[in-house]
């Protein structure tokens, strides 16, 4: 769906990207026939062929709320879920939280995701850098505001 090549960190996502067989949305609400309170998650990843869905939200918590992150998110999207798969005509919409902390403490269900949309299970490296480059990057800004 993404023929440039560029470094993630100097990739600027589309607000949607769309091909044949999938259909993406970044950062973009869902419009729905009811009102529902949760409705823009991070990313929407849909499968036009095998009518699956993925509602993807990502989280960078303090390490010891990650537990409490994970079941925030599959409860806050759940409603979401059910009304996409009503109104897309989907077999499964399915709420997938990535969750992440900087200081390297990683859910179990960090790596199922990962293995789940066939991604090498070491990405998770590269999550933790780009989390800690982005804290970084927002200490800096701070430390120099004037």
């Amino acid at each position: 769906m993404i023929a440039d090549k560029s470094p993630y960190y100097k990739y600027t996502p589309a607000n949607v990207l769309e091909n044949e067989n999938f259909k993406l949305y970044w950062n973009r609400s869902i419009p729905t026939d009811k009102t529902i309170p949760f409705n823009r998650p991070d990313i929407t990843f849909m499968n036009k062929k095998t009518k699956k869905t993925f509602l993807i939200d990502i989280a960078l918590p303090n390490t010891h709320n990650l537990i409490k992150t994970i079941t925030d998110k599959q409860n806050k999207y759940q409603e979401l879920a059910y009304v996409i798969c009503a109104m897309w005509k989907q077999r499964t919409a399915q709420v997938i939280p990535i969750v992440i902390s900087s200081t390297r403490v990683i859910p179990k269900s960090l790596s199922q995701t990962l293995t789940r949309f066939n991604l090498h299970r070491s990405t998770y490296i590269q999550l933790q850098k780009s989390v800690i480059l982005g804290k970084c990057s927002i200490v800096s800004n701070f430390l120099n505001y004037k």
